[in-house]
């Protein structure tokens, strides 16, 4: 990252916010933009592993991610969720499977969204950026202590979830 001062100065001026859009889901929202749409897109997922390695961008996200929070009972995914974000959360799950596994439902997920892509790319540039966040320095990505591991491996969407939910309702 060329100009890190910059891209902290930038993440901690930034709104970021949820807004409902159909029923119980959620639209993220970035200064007042739904970038909803725009989140997965490869040109973005290319830069998350840069500038999530960047102190000053995670200490404002995770200053947002806990202001939302605090708005009542939440659901959040990340990869550091758990350890840094919420490390007080009533229950912490993290979600595992074999990176081909990974890559396979993401290589699914491309095709579905209309996406030109290949599994040898998509499989490469999950292992890339696996590694990365294992090995950074901030916020590593790694369980909690206290987190319920679930091996999604062999397990349907609708399985997890209820997995899940069987957990929360405990």
């Amino acid at each position: 990252m060329k100009d890190e001062q910059a891209v902290c100065q930038l993440a901690a001026a930034t709104k970021f916010n949820f807004v409902a859009v159909e029923g119980p889901r959620l639209s993220p929202v970035v200064d007042d933009e739904d970038v909803s749409s725009k989140l997965l897109l490869p040109k973005v997922e290319a830069h998350v592993p840069q500038v999530a390695k960047i102190a000053g961008v995670r200490q404002a996200l995770v200053l947002q991610q806990r202001k939302l929070a605090r708005r009542g009972k939440v659901v959040m995914a990340g990869r550091d969720i758990g350890t840094v974000v919420l490390p007080r959360a009533d229950l912490k799950v993290f979600l595992t499977a074999s990176t081909e596994e990974r890559a396979r439902r993401r290589y699914k997920e491309l095709l579905e969204r209309g996406e030109n892509s290949n599994p040898e790319t998509v499989l490469a540039e999950l292992k890339k950026r696996d590694e990365t966040d294992i090995r950074r320095t901030v916020s590593p990505l790694k369980p909690a202590e206290d987190a319920v591991v679930i091996n999604t491996e062999n397990f349907t969407l609708e399985q997890v979830v209820a997995r899940i939910y069987a957990l929360a309702v405990k």
